[in-house]
């Protein structure tokens, strides 16, 4: 069993560190967590020094289809280790028919099946090995598989929302930009060369364009570059601290139109995670203690986290919801609902199906605005640089029939 160092605060805010073996690191944060250890730094024993891996290898589409296929094999009655068998057989993924033969090798060898995946908790998060815990405990494992493969399913449809709402924009925006570089750095040079030959004189627009292409290709266009790329450095390491990770979360909320979907999505991805979870099994605690941890947004999992602390002292899950004016009105109203009727599965369902729908009518009208603004403004940026050279030609070509 790995050794692993850690690094938090206790509910007294004192700093604590030490060592722990444990199965993964997973287990190792949920076993700190009750006892109210608030982890900052983990990580396993003599491997602290390691390159960092760039994702697992394995996509969310590939997990779908995979938790999918074991569902059915399973309701059909056949052998858990058969079922490993023949899925990593299948895979046309190397990496993930690698992990599946692993823990095929595992389960057979006497671990249960939620051990043998989280030692793989790259590719089976904490929320997976949780509920496929809960489904071996309550003798449902074919029931959970498909609620795990439908939940999968829809954050992919949730991921892909998000994706074709910030990459058309991101692209088109790129290849504008370097378009006009490429127009001052390249084609400007050109005009400034013919204009000095001709001895014209320049008006404004020109002498501003002319000027830009100056500094461009100038020694501050260079470092304005590396500053550039030296302050997205900089802010992607601030962000993988927590302060900066709250920080940049937090402001991303407030951005107009931005916030809006990005709160849709939060609130998406909370009720349908909890409501899975509550729906397989899992005590209400633990659910909201992997629901934190899976938000994807530190605002939503602070928020989650102070609400856990307020339903394990004894209070109802619908006042500290409200309490922390991330969660709209009626998410919180229909949530209450759920409690007094006993549905709260039900519920957390119906609402993020509600506001995944909301996210794609959102992402929809974003693209749909966004797209002649960008259009309008990328013609007069490119127009205007394109007039502004042919003006003190346009003016030539004035006096010269004047003169005639």
């Amino acid at each position: 069993m790995p050794v692993f160092t850690y690094q938090g605060t206790n509910r007294m805010g004192t700093k604590v560190s030490g060592e722990r073996t444990a199965t993964s690191k997973s287990d190792l944060t949920a076993a700190l967590r009750r006892e109210q250890i608030s982890v900052s730094k983990l990580s396993e024993k003599g491997k602290e020094f390691n390159i960092p891996s760039f994702g697992a290898g394995v996509d969310s589409k590939e997990l779908a289809i995979f938790t999918r296929q074991f569902s059915v094999m399973i309701d059909a009655g056949l052998p858990l280790v058969q079922c490993l068998e023949i899925l990593a057989g299948q895979q046309e993924n190397k990496t993930f028919q690698k992990i599946l033969t692993g823990v095929r090798a595992s389960v057979e060898g006497g671990a249960t099946l939620s051990a043998s995946l989280k030692q793989h908790e790259k590719v089976f998060d904490v929320l997976y090995s949780n509920m496929v815990e809960a489904g071996e405990t309550g003798g449902i494992l074919d029931t959970i598989l498909q609620r795990l493969s439908t939940y999968i399913e829809k954050n992919v449809k949730l991921k892909r929302a998000v994706k074709s709402a910030m990459v058309y924009p991101i692209a088109v925006l790129g290849i504008a930009g370097g378009v006009i570089i490429l127009l001052l750095w390249k084609v400007v040079p050109i005009f400034v060369n013919l204009f000095n030959g001709l001895g014209v004189d320049l008006p404004l627009p020109t002498r501003i364009v002319i000027g830009l292409s100056h500094f461009i290709g100038s020694i501050y266009g260079l470092l304005i570059l590396v500053f550039a790329v030296g302050a997205c450095v900089v802010l992607k390491l601030w962000y993988g601290t927590p302060a900066g990770r709250f920080a940049i979360d937090a402001a991303l909320l407030k951005v107009p139109i931005l916030g809006i979907v990005l709160r849709k999505i939060s609130v998406a991805r909370f009720t349908r995670t909890l409501g899975t979870l509550i729906s397989s099994g899992v005590p209400i605690l633990e659910g909201l203690d992997i629901t934190a941890r899976t938000s994807g947004n530190a605002v939503v999992e602070k928020a989650i986290s102070q609400t856990r602390k307020a339903v394990e002292a004894g209070r109802s899950l619908v006042d500290p919801l409200k309490e922390t004016d991330v969660f709209p009105g009626m998410v919180t109203q229909m949530i209450g609902v759920g409690e007094q009727t006993g549905a709260m599965d039900a519920m957390l369902q119906k609402i993020a199906d509600f506001y995944e729908d909301e996210v794609d009518a959102a992402v929809k009208d974003l693209l749909t605005a966004l797209e002649p603004v960008m259009i309008v403004v990328l013609g007069v940026v490119v127009g205007g640089i394109v007039i502004s050279m042919y003006l003190p030609l346009f003016s030539l070509i004035g006096k010269l029939a004047s003169s005639h």
